[in-house]
C-alpha cells in the first residue's frame, strides 16, 4: 500500500467513527516527518478515542506499527505516528486554539471528497 493509499484508509478509518472536518495534508517536501497529516477533531473526549482507537486497529489491520500515540488519556489532543502519515486527533476547542491547518498553510490540503494528487 503506498502513502496516498494508506492515508486514504486512515482517513475512512476516522470518518466511520464521524470526525469532524476531516483535513489531509500533504507534507512531501514540506516536512520530513511524515508524508501526510490528517488533521480532524471530536466533539467529546470520548469521540477523539474512538477515533484515535480506529485508527490504531486499522493499523493493526494491515500490520503496520504505530511508532507513538501521545494524549490519548487526556484525549484533548491525539497523536499518532503512523509511518508516512501523522494523525492528530483534537478536541473541538483544542484544534479551534492551534490550528495547525494554518501553521502548515503552504501544504496542499483535502478532504475525503477531494481526489488527492
Amino acid at each position: 500500500m503506498n502513502s496516498e493509499e494508506w492515508v486514504k484508509y486512515l482517513a475512512e478509518a476516522a470518518d466511520d467513527k464521524k470526525a469532524q472536518d476531516l483535513v489531509i495534508l500533504k507534507m512531501e517536501g514540506i516536512s520530513v516527518i511524515a508524508d501526510y497529516f490528517i488533521i480532524c477533531h471530536g466533539d467529546s473526549e470520548k469521540q477523539v478515542q474512538a477515533i484515535s482507537t480506529a485508527l490504531r486497529k486499522a493499523a493493526d489491520e494491515k500490520g503496520v506499527t504505530v511508532h507513538r500515540m501521545e494524549g490519548y488519556d487526556q484525549a484533548r489532543w491525539v497523536l499518532l505516528d503512523l509511518g508516512d502519515v501523522v494523525a492528530h486527533i483534537f478536541h473541538r476547542e483544542e484544534r479551534d486554539y492551534y490550528q495547525l491547518e494554518k501553521l502548515w498553510g503552504d501544504a496542499p490540503s483535502y478532504t475525503l471528497e477531494k481526489k488527492l494528487l
